[in-house]
């Protein structure tokens, strides 16, 4: 005796949802090469996680303390092929973006949408806050939707009667990649897992390929799992200082429900909860409730693990592409929506245009600081923050875009003045990461022939001390002279670091030149360990 065919629904002509998706991703891609150049006019640099992360490309390896291999890959892979520019270095993130709308064009076509819908979930996407910033700098969140998204279509697709040879194999090489660029991804593979088990789509599993797929989705990130092995588990310890110093602000249900409405755009709740709302009732959009209960599971999740609000970012394009097929449904029998319009939503879209256009200055520095503190205290926005360190005129995501040609300029100063044996043996400390990617990012950009910075935070203190001399120290730090003369005998001030944008904890660093380390106060490269 067979099975019955299983009644699935006829889905939209593909090609037609292939060309608006890649309409919308070209806007979007403009619009992001467009914001970056005109950020780079208005003065705003590299922002400190960037050098970072190019120090990491430059240290390719399957693990790094505090994030996936996957972004030091992208790092190195946009530098060769675009250079080392501000927006070389951004390309591959503004890509990244496009493919994100790209997805949710196609995700609206499989939950059985046309034009409509997939126009409004790709504009949603366009008008988002969240996604017009990670989109705008070099970052493994840029991606995180893409792998995310690229799991979501394959499920549909094999619940759409999908060549399971196929998808399965796509569903596991985007879920394992995935994994490298980010762990929070391991969590939204157990809400999507336990979404399909609580629902009668719980027969994709009954698959041979299925088998196949999660064995991908376990072997791609393998080797990460034994780099952290090696490594002693950096990244828990990484994440048990952060705490344990109460690193993230920790918010309450109501803030953090609330912060999603931030994140994503006032409006655009519009959307996206008529999406999840879609996706439970299981009316409109067949076969996909379980996408419904995942999106609850993982924001529970999240909330429990006192994660950052925008770690629930990478779904909501899903949930757009969900809010679009049901507010086509819901207004079919408009002229718009009958006749297959692109814009069916006319006052919607403006809404949310109008929206974005006033909310833009906080998803990416399209005014000059003094005029953005301005118009934010006039509107009375703030920025969305999200760790407790103290912060300045500015958040900390322009903030950490000033000063950092200063600091440099004052090391390399210091480093001209040494004679040639103390350049070959002077160590280059900086208290933390960033300021020893810069140092090593502008100082080669410049052509100078600086030694490694080193660092006792996170991946630079893996990278180690490269053989310098402690008695003789180029230093980056907050200590005062009263602290140094206690480690060495000769403490002598370069210059000092004047930001009055950056963080405070960044506002004003002094650049010392230390000599002669004090034999009460060994130099020992295991206690400058900071995993933070």
């Amino acid at each position: 005796m067979t099975d019955a065919p299983v009644d699935r629904p006829v889905l939209p002509n593909l090609r037609g949802a292939l060309q608006i998706a890649a309409l919308f991703s070209g806007i979007k891609l403009f619009l992001q090469f467009a914001l970056t150049l005109w950020t780079l006019h208005l003065g705003y640099r590299y922002f400190r996680d960037e050098f970072y992360y190019i120090a990491c490309g430059r240290h390719l390896a399957w693990g790094y303390v505090d994030h996936g291999p996957i972004v030091a890959l992208q790092a190195r892979l946009g530098e060769w092929l675009f250079g080392d520019s501000v927006f070389a270095i951004r390309v591959l993130s503004a890509v990244a973006g496009a493919g994100t709308v790209f997805l949710t064009g196609i995700l609206a076509w499989a939950m059985g949408g046309r034009r409509p819908a997939q126009a409004l979930a790709m504009f949603s996407v366009l008008a988002c806050p969240q996604f017009i910033g990670v989109d705008g700098f070099l970052s493994m969140n840029s991606f995180e939707p893409v792998f995310w998204m690229a799991c979501v279509l394959a499920l549909l697709l094999l619940l759409h009667g999908g060549s399971e040879r196929l998808w399965w194999p796509v569903f596991g090489v985007a879920a394992g990649v995935g994994l490298l660029n980010k762990p929070s991804m391991t969590f939204f593979l157990l809400a999507v897992g336990l979404g399909l088990l609580f629902t009668s789509q719980r027969r994709l599993f009954l698959s041979r390929w299925a088998i196949c797929g999660i064995f991908l989705l376990l072997l791609i990130p393998l080797p990460n799992l034994l780099w952290q092995v090696q490594n002693h588990w950096p990244t828990l310890e990484f994440l048990r200082n952060g705490a344990r110093e109460h690193k993230n602000i920790v918010l309450g249900p109501a803030r953090f429900f609330l912060a999603q409405f931030a994140i994503m755009q006032p409006v655009n709740s519009l959307i996206w909860i008529s999406g999840v709302v879609s996706l439970l009732r299981a009316k409109s959009i067949r076969d996909a409730r379980w996408l419904g209960i995942a999106y609850l599971l993982f924001f529970a999740l999240m909330f429990k693990l006192h994660a950052k609000d925008y770690y629930l970012a990478p779904i909501y394009p899903a949930l757009f592409a969900a809010g679009g097929v049901a507010w086509e449904r819901r207004f079919a029998a408009s002229a718009a929506v009958a006749r297959d319009r692109m814009v069916a939503f006319p006052v919607l879209a403006s809404l949310l245009l109008v929206t974005s256009l006033i909310l833009l200055p906080m998803s990416s520095p399209v005014l000059r600081p003094a005029t953005w503190v301005r118009y934010t205290t006039a509107l009375h926005l703030h920025g969305d923050e999200m760790e407790t360190f103290a912060t300045g005129p500015l958040p900390q995501f322009y903030a950490d875009r000033f000063g950092w040609r200063q600091e440099v300029e004052t090391v390399v100063k210091g480093f001209r003045e040494l004679t040639p044996q103390e350049q070959r043996r002077v160590c280059i400390f900086a208290g933390n990461y960033g300021e020893a990617g810069a140092i090593d990012f502008l100082g080669r950009r410049w052509g100078i022939h600086l030694p490694p910075a080193i660092s006792g935070q996170n991946n630079y203190w893996l990278w180690g001390a490269h053989g310098c001399d402690p008695n003789l120290v180029i230093a980056v730090i907050p200590d005062s002279p009263a602290e140094l003369l206690r480690k060495y005998k000769s403490v002598t001030i370069l210059g000092g670091i004047n930001r009055p944008y950056a963080m405070p904890f960044e506002r004003r660093r002094t650049i010392y030149l230390l000599r002669g380390r004090r034999a009460s106060a060994p130099f020992r490269w295991s206690d400058e360990r900071y995993y933070f």
